[in-house]
């Protein structure tokens, strides 16, 4: 299942880095800058995929996406 793509996602500008912010709100610590505010989202889809991989393999609890949360 493709449960990142569940997740709620959001791009900003960055002064401070005079760039895209991407975020993800279950996963807080994650970010991806991109000058492109499009390539700043396809980042941060790309890395949760990862990481939601990396834990489904080690056995970790994978946290619900906020729209299923009641």
């Amino acid at each position: 299942m493709d449960i990142y793509k569940n997740y709620t996602y959001r791009v900003t500008w960055s002064d401070e880095a005079q760039e895209h912010v991407a975020l993800c709100a279950e996963f807080p610590s994650l970010s991806w800058l991109s000058v492109e505010s499009t390539v700043a989202l396809v980042g941060i889809m790309e890395l949760v995929k990862e990481v939601v991989a990396e834990m489904e393999q080690s056995g970790e609890e994978i946290p619900e996406p906020l729209s299923t949360q009641e």
